[in-house]
């Protein structure tokens, strides 16, 4: 009897891993609502991972900011052809990077999001990430939709605008999100001490 049981659970799951094409569409479609659901009753109500938004990353694959659950996340917004305030905010990331330990930087996502998807498509925000020699192993560069975009930065209380077709003005926060995608800390202003944002990264990933 344990025997044949085997057999029928190897059978059961090599059906719904391998060949998930066995099972038909709607039931496929209805388990994916199912596990969708899970993963959002699961999520505490403050978490920004609740945003349905879908992005474009520099490898233009799609995700949503849900993917990036499991790690602490250190997350900027910024526009690739700015020529004074988000180059500093991505130096003041990058010496965050520094300053957290080598072995739990594969624990942290550094994201930046950009405010112009417009002019920072995939290609743009990969190249970017070249040039600024970011470790794309754990940073992640986004292109939003403007709306969705506008969504992430009010839910921050990020602020921009666009004064011309090539520059904007804008806030220059820093926020470090849970790895539920709760916000526990934002910095404010760049070239600030690191010490305050850094320690709260740290104690995140103590857990």
């Amino acid at each position: 009897m344990r025997y044949k049981y085997f057999l029928q659970l190897l059978t059961f799951i090599g059906c719904s891993m391998l060949f998930s094409a066995c099972e038909p569409q709607e039931l496929q479609q209805k388990t994916l609502e199912t596990s969708t659901q899970t993963v959002e009753e699961e999520l505490p109500d403050l978490s920004i991972f609740h945003l349905p938004s879908k992005w474009a990353t520099q490898s233009n694959d799609t995700i949503e900011l849900v993917d990036l659950r499991g790690k602490v996340t250190v997350l900027a917004l910024i526009f690739t052809s700015c020529q004074y305030a988000c180059p500093r905010l991505v130096a003041d990331m990058k010496g965050i990077e520094e300053e957290v330990a080598a072995n739990k930087r594969s624990e942290t996502n550094f994201v930046l999001v950009s405010i112009d998807p417009e002019n920072d498509t995939p290609e743009v925000l990969h190249q970017f990430a070249e040039e600024k020699e970011l470790d794309l192993s754990h940073w992640t560069l986004l292109q939003g939709t403007p709306d969705s975009v506008l969504e992430l930065a009010v839910t921050l209380g990020v602020k921009y605008r666009k004064v011309s077709a090539i520059d904007f003005s804008h806030s220059n926060i820093i926020s470090v999100f849970e790895p539920n995608g709760e916000l526990v800390f934002q910095q404010d202003g760049f070239g600030a001490d690191n010490t305050d944002i850094v320690g709260h990264i740290n104690e995140l990933l103590k857990k």
